[in-house]
């Protein structure tokens, strides 16, 4: 015991300080454990100072990442309940959709010019919040493309989907624990959807069985002269995109197997990488 609290002392990952006002502390625990040598002799008694992390409670020790035996969720609405009052929208109505359809975002030359730095740092405020929010990444992307001059109507999308945020702030990924292994995708594309230069819109995503692991949104770099040519440049793209995930996953193959009376995971990754292997042809 007394080892392990000098490593704390000697590593600085420890210091002693008074407990928050109404706040609960979580609790420690010792755990012990005999280190045995290839002959189960026992060569050397090791203690752990650990957590009690199963007494923090939901929404007061913890918001933004909940973990279980089922599944992992991961919800960012205390990042949401900052940016609404950072940018004072606490008061404002909800919104029940992203953005308008009916009303395209244009480059509006008649509008009035609005602070382009409060309009940057809303934007990337929403772009941080697209990590665990896949679904506003389309109306985000769509207020970014305005963000050297942006007009009236451009801040007012913005703050649309800040309504929208404040009567969802509690939606996220959900990761379960018991899912198949097989690599889905879904994408789809708007032929010359762009107003401003006709260049069409390309969006999907890629599932592992029932865990969603990768989605994007782009708008082309060159405009299609047809809907089948845009369609194929979009499979195209997402073709080269489940390769590049699949070789990942393939080579993530993982044996289960005991040492020491303690389950540990060997990769081949780990196993290259601790014995300094190369690929060779």
């Amino acid at each position: 015991m007394q080892e392990e609290l000098l490593q704390f002392s000697l590593q600085k990952v420890w210091k002693l300080v008074d407990l928050p006002y109404e706040k609960k502390a979580i609790g420690t625990k010792w755990v012990y454990r005999n280190k045995k040598d290839e002959r189960e002799i026992v060569v050397r008694n090791k203690a752990r100072l650990v957590a009690q992390g199963h007494r923090q409670e939901e929404g007061i020790d913890y918001d933004e990442v909940k973990q279980s035996k089922e599944r992992i969720f991961i919800s960012q609405n205390k990042y949401v309940a900052k940016i609404l009052k950072k940018f004072d929208f606490y008061s404002i109505k909800i919104a029940s959709t992203l953005i308008e359809t009916q009303k395209p975002l244009v480059k509006d030359e008649v509008a009035a010019y609005v602070d382009v730095h409060l309009y940057r740092s809303m934007i990337g405020s929403l772009m941080y919040l697209t990590t665990s929010r896949p679904n506003i990444m389309f109306a985000v992307c769509a207020c970014f493309r305005f963000q050297v001059t942006p007009k009236l109507s451009h801040l007012q999308a913005v703050k649309r989907i800040f309504r929208y945020l404040k009567g969802q702030p509690k939606l996220g990924l959900w990761y379960p624990r018991d899912s198949p292994f097989d690599l889905e995708s879904y994408s789809d594309s708007d032929y010359a959807g762009a107003n401003l230069d006709k260049k069409y819109t390309t969006g999907g995503c890629q599932f592992l069985g029932r865990r969603l692991i990768s989605w994007q949104y782009k708008k082309q770099t060159i405009v299609a002269t047809y809907t089948t040519e845009a369609e194929y440049i979009n499979v195209a793209y997402y073709c080269r995109q489940n390769t590049a995930i699949s070789k990942t996953a393939n080579s993530v193959k993982q044996i289960h197997v005991i040492v020491n009376g303690k389950a540990v995971v060997i990769s081949e990754s780990s196993v290259r990488s601790d014995l300094l292997f190369t690929d060779e042809d």
